[in-house]
């Protein structure tokens, strides 16, 4: 896919391309961050020369961690906190104001803005219309006004039904320049919501191109890849019960496989899956007082890389998180995921372990158990298929990044017109 000719500005031969990077990244989901990891990895070592610069929820965290430059992607400090009253929900208001001017502002310093992986294009957890949905077609109404390119890359989609939502997630969409998903169900979902996808490319999930730790693992020892889970938007004034539901089945998992010798490692993907981790731990301190505290061992993460070098350690894995399931899998770690949305189960057929799926809103333990002792029984055979399907991967992401950078960086000078596999976008 290739870009049509409105507004679009052109820079000289001899200027470095100015590249923004945006989402919500620096947030504390440690798969966002991962997206953004590969995609730097790929912008430095193809595109040296390119100026980056962030626009993202967590601007002093990415300026911190990768020495780049980043503007808050919200004025409204509180933007994620319900409003508590008049004064609060004002400055909200006032704050979609102000971010509309403060996100034209950053574009139009931009040639090429990138929109790395993530979920952008989904409502699989609780979400707010006038939250991410609203700031990403902002950034991409913007940036057609302004001339500049944006690329929504290797994201994740699911069919939408609240109305507000969908209808900006698909406007952005159509108004992006170039499009590619990260699993088939994601090009089909926005198929199906009315997005011309005849042009756009299914390609692995960009955190697949980082680099993998070596790998050892520990006979017997069990990792589980925990979420605070609480439904979608329709499930929001149930959120608690589902949330009590999902840790007690989780936690009585995790009884099961110490009563069976097994050594468990707990795993997140976000900050906010530190609660679940410490009710799980108290449930064993309570059930099984007797044990030492070897035997579940919880650490901390802060970026995809840590927790692969956790994971590395582990014989087989159990988790939640879409990024804790990947992380796995690349690992060649026999998994079995416990999901929220379609693109769990894409994932897992992808890489060749699509009966080892449970949704989330349904656990059954007793099935979660059965599976799980399928899983070890077969353990060689799927490191196996899933080492074939790396590479295959592998192979795939770079034809993803050569493929962006014909879209974004050709030669100075080559018109919109001509190249191979362009189409307009809608």
């Amino acid at each position: 896919m290739t870009f049509d000719s409105w507004g679009r500005h052109e820079r000289s031969g001899t200027t470095a391309p100015r590249v923004g990077l945006f989402g919500l990244l620096g947030s504390g989901n440690i798969g966002n961050d991962g997206s953004l990891e590969s995609v730097l990895a790929y912008l430095r070592t193809h595109h040296p020369d390119a100026r980056l610069d962030a626009m993202c929820s967590g601007a002093r965290q990415i300026t911190d961690r990768y020495g780049i430059p980043a503007t808050r992607l919200h004025w409204f400090r509180s933007e994620y906190q319900t409003a508590s009253g008049a004064g609060s929900l004002a400055r909200k208001v006032l704050g979609k104001v102000i971010d509309a001017a403060r996100t034209t502002t950053w574009v139009r310093r931009q040639d090429v803005v990138i929109v790395p992986g993530m979920g952008v294009l989904e409502a699989t957890t609780p979400l707010r219309p006038w939250g991410f949905p609203y700031a990403l077609f902002v950034l991409c109404a913007s940036a057609r006004i302004v001339g500049t390119r944006t690329a929504l890359v290797g994201v994740g989609a699911d069919i939408i039904t609240e109305p507000l939502i969908r209808w900006l997630i698909t406007r952005s969409a159509r108004l992006a320049c170039y499009r590619s998903y990260r699993d088939v169900y994601s090009r089909d979902a926005m198929r199906r919501m009315g997005v011309d996808t005849s042009g756009d490319e299914v390609y692995p999930d960009l955190a697949f191109a980082l680099p993998t730790p070596p790998v050892t693992g520990t006979r017997g020892t069990v990792g589980i890849g925990v979420m605070a889970y609480c439904g979608r938007n329709s499930d929001r004034g149930r959120a608690n019960d589902i949330r009590r539901t999902y840790v007690q089945a989780m936690a009585r998992f995790v009884r099961w496989l110490l009563d069976g010798g097994r050594q468990v490692r707990l795993f997140t993907g976000d900050q906010e899956d530190e609660g679940v981790i410490a009710e799980i731990v108290a449930d064993v301190r309570e059930h099984r007082p007797g044990l030492g505290p070897s035997w579940v061992v919880a650490e901390p993460v802060s970026s995809l890389p840590a927790l692969m070098r956790q994971m590395a350690v582990v014989d087989t894995v159990v988790a939640t998180r879409y990024h804790n399931v990947l992380c796995a899998l690349k690992l060649c770690r026999p998994t079995l995921s416990i999901g929220y949305a379609a693109k769990h189960e894409a994932l897992m057929a992808a890489m060749g372990l699509g009966e080892f799926c449970q949704s989330v809103r349904s656990i059954d333990v007793e099935r979660l158990i059965a599976q799980f002792t399928a899983l070890e029984s077969r353990s060689e055979q799927l490191r196996k298929t899933m080492a074939e399907r790396n590479e295959s991967t592998l192979r795939r992401l770079e034809e993803q990044f050569t493929a962006l950078s014909a879209a974004l960086f050709p030669p100075v000078g080559l018109g919109v017109e001509g190249r191979p596999g362009q189409s307009e976008v809608r």
